[in-house]
């Protein structure tokens, strides 16, 4: 009994975690769509996410209130789902804002790369059936075993890559990434800003 209402409480707290992506996406995909998909909106994000990144590494590690997914509550998932939301502005990680948001919240390293991989399941699979749905006219029933296929193959590729990747950060600093956010920002911003490369079509 006590581990089937451990495996509910996670379960509930990924729902929780879920719902802000939700309710934001529907309420502001389009305008996201038609104004932030730009070379400078995108470049200033990843730059400001490798400050915000090598910022939250060398916090000292006292910060921690959270050492396991298992003891996160209901508003913690919230929380976590709330900073979520910010990967839809382009040029934000999904995974990187949850696990540095974790870990700016109080998860340690292990539980913030945890809840950000079992939340990563509902979000992907919820935005993929969100963008067939609003691609039906396209489709026809002779495209579905092509479907059927690609999303079986895509999800146990994701799944396998994705949890080794997990594992490799819930044990490694984030460093390394977050200057190649910055150096790869400030390159588009250069050739945008020279006209070295048209970004945007």
């Amino acid at each position: 009994m006590p581990y089937r209402a451990e495996a509910q409480r996670f379960a509930f707290n990924v729902f929780i975690g879920f719902l802000p992506a939700v309710v934001l996406g529907l309420l502001l995909g389009k305008a996201i769509q038609a104004h932030l998909f730009t070379p400078g909106v995108v470049a200033s994000t990843f730059i400001l996410g490798g400050l915000v990144i090598l910022w939250a590494e060398r916090r000292p590690p006292s910060t921690v209130r959270i050492r396991d997914v298992d003891d996160m509550r209901g508003r913690d998932a919230l929380k976590v789902g709330l900073v979520q939301c910010l990967a839809m502005i382009p040029g934000t990680s999904r995974s990187g804002a949850t696990i540095i948001g974790g870990m700016l919240l109080g998860l340690s390293r292990k539980a913030a790369t945890d809840f950000s991989f079992f939340l990563a399941i509902p979000t992907l699979i919820g935005a993929g059936v969100y963008s067939l749905y609003k691609h039906r006219a396209l489709l026809s029933v002779d495209d579905v075993p092509l479907f059927a296929v690609g999303l079986a193959v895509s999800f146990v590729s994701a799944w396998v890559c994705v949890r080794w990747l997990l594992r490799f950060i819930a044990s490694h600093s984030f460093e390394v990434f977050a200057w190649y956010r910055i150096a790869f920002g400030l390159l588009v911003l250069a050739t945008s800003h020279f006209g070295w490369v048209q970004w945007q079509a």
